[in-house]
């Protein structure tokens, strides 16, 4: 049954034919995609990457033996050749784009076989699970084959333009050392150097710092990058990201301004949506201040509002010792969400709040020109309109408190309930597009469990040049040349000016607490680089995946990779990670601790 092509060349893809090819013997190859018998007549859709064609097959016409035919299942792989026609008009599929013609079957050749499939390809209801064990299956379905060639048109893209701006694309190690501060690394044991490790890259930050110190002028990398995290809807263990680092810079805004274009013309030239320039510029503490988030989804108004200083003069003692302590109450208003929300909603929406940390929920009504709550007993009348005043209260309104001794509680906690009623209630235009930078981050955070500040975004970030004289006196202070792209609540892309003088190099080191040994071990190397003359320079990285996401309009990153990983980082077509022969650890000088049996 199974026949070769004889080199036997297809006319055109299923889904380039028009009704220009009408009248022309044509010659097509793909899988069955449906296949309906009435006997003398079968119908077979045809798929390949571009689309489908109905091809009909009439025994009277047929060229060979129609038991050839007959056999046909779905997804084998078939040749055929024949005439292409117009419909009949009660045949015509206006859903399809080739739905105005079909192909009368004269031959055919049965290239492969499929077995019965483990799940209908087109059935939206089949299991992740199911979709990812049989992933090439899957990758068959026309939007998941849709996403994989914007993909490669969003790289043609990145490369185009990044080339018309003087970058060349260098390859930095897979293999490297591993460093201190951020993720998790991926290590791989040395067997040539026994008890020793690489690390898989979390990005190529110092390789591409080294390439400004080498005398390259403009860099930029598609780089596949690693990071041994807890995985959630846009994150991977292995991830992509357009890397690019700019020498002879020291102002944030002339790396912005370049990146901005680019995503400008990303989404331009693959989706023809203009996004408006400048993007909004918004300081970090402002984003915080407002929407609880230093990703800030600006799609809709509900913004928190600070009434700490009120809250320090109620009767209400949590509320006045949060203030006390370092804390805040801030508050959400609901904008006419009274007549929506049930008493148990609105139950819920307290121990919604508790999984961010804060310890409860407190809200008041506004009915009939009338707050209701009793909460506002605590507080004097002027007090309490002040609050009403600066939350914009109005009839059918819901104003949430939240009070806690820890301000990046509050903030977490109503940030994450602002774009909880978002969605609830539907106040988001998700064909709409809101880009906007996220500037002056602090330079450092302090770590509890550590008891010392660790830098925010890495430690070759440079400080505002104001700013630097609080490095070394009150770190809390310093703010950063750094920056962050931010698109509908996601951290599109982020980086910074770098540090280029080994003195506040060094200065930046001991703030973080590195001793000379640490600073040794970790950086040795890069330190000593930059003694032999460095640029002025600065970069960011581009997180392919979720650029992807947000093009595609999908909020699962597995729909935008080949190939994923499920949430605890396994391969579930392969099955990796998996168990290797113990010749192979021997090799390795690896010894492996055996698991406790529960």
């Amino acid at each position: 049954m199974i026949q070769s092509l004889d080199g036997i060349k297809r006319t055109k893809y299923c889904g380039e034919f028009t009704k220009e090819d009408i009248g022309k013997e044509v010659t097509l190859m793909g899988w069955v995609d449906t296949r309906r018998d009435f006997g003398n007549l079968i119908f077979i859709d045809l798929r390949d990457t571009t689309g489908v064609m109905q091809v009909v097959f009439d025994k009277e016409k047929f060229e060979e033996d129609f038991s050839l035919v007959e056999t046909l299942r779905n997804e084998f792989v078939i040749l055929s050749v024949g005439n292409l026609v117009k419909r009949e008009e009660d045949t015509v599929n206006e859903k399809l784009k080739t739905g105005l013609i079909e192909v009368r079957a004269k031959k055919l050749k049965i290239l492969s076989l499929s077995k019965p499939l483990p799940f209908s390809i087109n059935d939206d209801r089949v299991k992740d699970s199911a979709r990812l064990q049989y992933r090439y299956l899957d990758l068959r379905r026309e939007k998941l084959q849709k996403n994989l060639k914007l993909r490669n048109e969003v790289y043609k893209i990145v490369r185009e333009y990044l080339d018309a701006k003087d970058f060349i694309e260098v390859e930095t190690p897979m293999l490297g050392k591993s460093t201190p501060e951020g993720a998790r690394d991926y290590l791989v044991p040395s067997r040539t150097f026994p008890n020793h490790f690489f690390a898989l890259p979390q990005s190529p930050q110092l390789y591409k710092q080294l390439l400004m110190l080498s005398g390259v002028n403009r860099y930029f990398q598609i780089a596949k990058c690693f990071r041994d995290e807890d995985l959630r809807a846009d994150r991977q263990p292995e991830f992509t990201q357009i890397d690019m680092e700019i020498s002879f810079v020291d102002k944030e805004e002339q790396v912005m301004q370049l990146v901005e274009e680019l995503i400008v013309r990303i989404f331009k030239q693959t989706k023809n949506i203009i996004l408006k320039t400048p993007f909004v510029r918004m300081t970090y503490d402002e984003a915080m201040d407002k929407y609880g988030s230093d990703k800030p989804d600006t799609r809709f108004d509900l913004k928190l509002v600070n009434i700490s200083d009120i809250a320090l003069k109620c009767s209400l003692m949590p509320f006045q010792k949060c203030v006390e302590k370092g804390g805040s109450v801030r508050v959400l208003n609901g904008k006419d969400m009274l007549n929506k929300l049930t008493k148990t909603e609105l139950e819920k929406l307290v121990t919604f709040v508790k999984e961010f940390g804060a310890k409860g929920l407190s809200y008041v009504t506004f009915e009939n020109d009338e707050a209701k709550s009793p909460l506002i007993k605590y507080f004097k009348k002027e007090e309490f309109d002040e609050i009403l005043t600066r939350a914009n209260m109005q009839n059918n309104d819901v104003l949430f408190f939240v009070a806690d001794e820890k301000d990046d509680t509050v903030l977490k906690s109503l940030g994450k309930l602002r774009l909880h009623l978002a969605e609830r209630f539907k106040l988001i235009d998700n064909d709409s597009y809101a880009p906007l930078w996220v500037v002056d981050f602090p330079l450092f955070e302090y770590d509890e469990q550590e008891k010392r500040y660790v830098a925010k975004h890495h430690p070759f970030t440079a400080p505002k040049d104001e700013h630097i004289s609080y490095i070394e006196t009150a770190p809390e202070k310093v703010r950063a040349k750094a920056y962050d792209i931010v698109v509908n609540g996601y951290e599109l892309g982020g980086g910074s000016i770098r540090i280029f003088e080994p003195s506040l190099q060094q200065k930046m080191f001991t703030a973080l607490g590195f001793t000379k040994e640490r600073i040794e071990k970790s950086f040795g190397f890069f330190v000593e680089a930059f003694e032999y003359g460095a640029p002025p320079h600065g970069g960011l990285a581009i997180g392919l995946d979720r650029l992807m996401m947000l093009l595609t309009k999908t909020d699962d990153i597995k729909d935008v990779i080949a190939f994923p990983k499920v949430q605890s980082a396994m391969d579930l077509l392969t099955k990796a990670p998996g168990v290797v022969t113990k010749e192979q650890l021997e090799e390795l000088f690896l010894k492996l601790k055996p698991l406790e049996e529960e």
